[in-house]
């Protein structure tokens, strides 16, 4: 009953247009600084740690602009899972660092895409399933009764959803090493054993492990890649960037590195459209502090 009740609500958010969705989505976001405490502590303690050297005025205020920009991703998305996959493209008015996929083509390479959690991730991800024969990484969701909808609606067009399970992840193995395409949001917290330290704004982040052995054993071309809101409802500007070399490096904590100063870069461009909401921090290296205090 509640993953059906969701469902209906997904379907009729998707009958909105997009200024409606926005300005719904960050009317919600801004009530959220009052009425979701843990939400807003979460996202002022992620931005003080990040941005040490900003007073405190600074921060406020771009953590209530964060918290408007997260509810716009929020109501955006039933636009992208519900709308026909051509009027989501035509949402994109241009294409930043187009160029990177024409070198790409040259090489015959497998093409590994990084989508962090910037503007609107599910856009971007249309964007390169529309293009490519492209595989994603997927994790169930937490209503069982959601998986089949979810799926149905992220493999529309045409991109294959692969588990996170040991199966899945050979799979992704196996499409790059055939010059396929694998897009994978590499800014997510993973498990103790599917990650290790590397620094992100300084901060030393538990960072997923699996983009770089990816990267490592199969020498795609590696891309980070992300779509920005536009103002005024205007749509939006995909912005593709290459990630430096040393994401090939064998010394692991190398390989993150770079792959962490990638997100880490893209964020800077637009920081009010980074989902900083989320407790990324939320593990430690042995024997240092909790990050987030008191905890929450």
């Amino acid at each position: 009953m509640k993953a059906r009740l969701t469902q209906w609500l997904l379907k009729a958010c998707g009958l909105l247009n997009l200024r409606l969705a926005q300005g719904l989505g960050r009317l919600l976001g801004r009530l959220g600084w009052w009425a979701t405490p843990r939400e807003r502590e979460v996202t002022l303690q992620n931005l003080r740690g990040c941005y040490p050297n900003a007073d405190q005025a600074t921060i406020d205020a771009l953590a209530r602009h964060s918290l408007a920009e997260t509810g716009a991703t929020g109501l955006e998305i039933p636009l992208m899972w519900e709308w026909p996959v051509t009027r989501c493209l035509n949402l994109i008015r241009e294409v930043d660092g187009e160029h990177w996929l024409n070198a790409h083509r040259d090489q015959g390479q497998g093409l590994l895409l990084l989508a962090p959690h910037l503007g609107n991730w599910e856009l971007a991800g249309l964007y390169f399933a529309s293009r490519y024969q492209m595989a994603a990484l997927y994790s169930p969701p937490n209503q069982p009764g959601m998986e089949a909808y979810i799926r149905q609606v992220r493999s529309r067009s045409g991109s294959e959803l692969v588990a996170t399970d040991r199966r899945g992840i050979m799979r992704l193995f196996q499409i790059l090493k055939n010059g396929g395409v694998v897009g994978i949001l590499p800014d997510q917290t993973p498990r103790r054993s599917g990650g290790d330290f590397a620094p992100f704004f300084g901060i030393e982040t538990l960072t997923m492990t699996l983009a770089s052995k990816l990267a490592q054993k199969t020498r795609p071309t590696v891309l980070l890649t992300y779509a920005e809101r536009l103002p005024n409802a205007r749509g939006f500007r995909l912005v593709i960037r290459p990630v430096s070399d040393r994401i090939y490096a064998a010394d692991m904590r190398e390989s993150l590195t770079a792959l962490n100063q990638a997100v880490e870069d893209s964020v800077r461009e637009v920081p009010e459209q980074y989902q900083w909401e989320y407790k990324r921090f939320r593990r430690q290296p042995e024997g240092a502090p909790a990050f987030y205090r008191p905890p929450i």
